[in-house]
């Protein structure tokens, strides 16, 4: 099979999301002969059709569809790396793709993120973030697919390297009318007797809740599962259930719903969060800035936060 070249993925994409194959010649100033006769050239070396041609326009195959997200994804992997190699040429440049867990995002991330952008010396960095589980992110950041990962501790790194990023409590979100709601503190067990909303089984809070329920011989009642936080305490807002969320987060719901927060006394309660790469040398310049800035940002709020 003959290699094949950027610029026809480029014109098979484009043909692709016009559906037509004048109007992607139009844009890639080419004539529609030769997008036909590349595309031709390729379903022969691939030895399977890549497009249905009719009337309407063109359509992908199967075969086609599969090509098609491949294509993709290596013209925003050259595109990313073009952007890469630009950071040798004048000032700190690049493109950082960071994986992180429901829990990072909800918390501190973003706005790390943002302060770390915000930075004039900075501005020619582009970051992209991608929510995942722990365990996947882990495996993404091996496999050299995110250059960074921010996840719970309690994950196997598996060769991996890491530094200490963020801290945190998890804390029941209960309802301002509800039995628990004026505790100071609660055992995760004593919650077991209620319905509770809960994450997806593939995140790492669904997991140590579901261990913890089984230490004490119990098991969650769910009366919900929901995507995110966000709809949790929405959840627990309308009277439906109680959860188990980050305290950090659950603060600012705490001053627009009618929810309160009980933080739990159990010693798993409190979680540490890391940053994790491959090989910090490895790393291009931009992440490694990136890097040494979440990770200063948290040691510096943590010092400033009450005991």
């Amino acid at each position: 099979m003959h290699d094949i070249d950027i610029k026809t993925l480029r014109l098979l994409v484009a043909v692709c999301e016009h559906g037509n194959m004048g109007h992607a010649a139009r844009d890639a100033h080419i004539e529609p002969s030769a997008i036909s006769k590349r595309i031709a050239q390729l379903e022969a070396d691939l030895g399977v059709p890549l497009l249905t041609r009719s009337r309407r326009g063109v359509q992908p195959t199967q075969a086609g569809a599969a090509l098609l997200e491949h294509a993709r994804s290596v013209i925003f992997t050259l595109e990313r790396a073009v952007s890469d190699i630009a950071a040798f040429g004048s000032g700190l440049r690049g493109s950082v793709s960071v994986c992180a867990s429901a829990s990072a995002i909800a918390e501190s991330l973003l706005d790390d993120l943002a302060s770390f952008m915000r930075m004039p010396a900075h501005e020619n960095i582009r970051v992209n973030v991608d929510e995942r589980t722990s365990k996947e992110l882990v495996q993404r950041v091996r496999d050299g697919v995110a250059s960074v990962g921010v996840c719970w501790d309690n994950v196997e790194l598996g060769g991996l390297e890491a530094r200490p990023w963020r801290s945190d409590r998890l804390a029941l979100a209960v309802p301002a009318g509800h039995a628990l709601a004026r505790r100071k503190t609660v055992a995760f067990a004593e919650s077991l007797g209620y319905e509770h909303v809960g994450l997806p089984p593939s995140t790492a809070v669904h997991t140590l809740l579901q261990r913890a329920a089984a230490r004490s011989g119990r098991t969650v009642d769910y009366r919900a599962t929901v995507s995110n936080f966000d709809a949790a305490f929405r959840v627990v807002a309308a009277n439906l259930g109680i959860s188990v969320v980050p305290e950090e987060v659950g603060r600012s719901y705490t001053r627009i719903m009618n929810v309160r927060l009980v933080p739990l006394s159990d010693a798993w309660a409190k979680r540490r969060f890391i940053v994790c790469f491959r090989a910090f040398d490895a790393l291009q310049p931009a992440a490694q800035r990136m890097v040494e800035h979440l990770v200063a940002r948290a040691a510096a709020g943590e010092s400033k936060a009450p005991a």
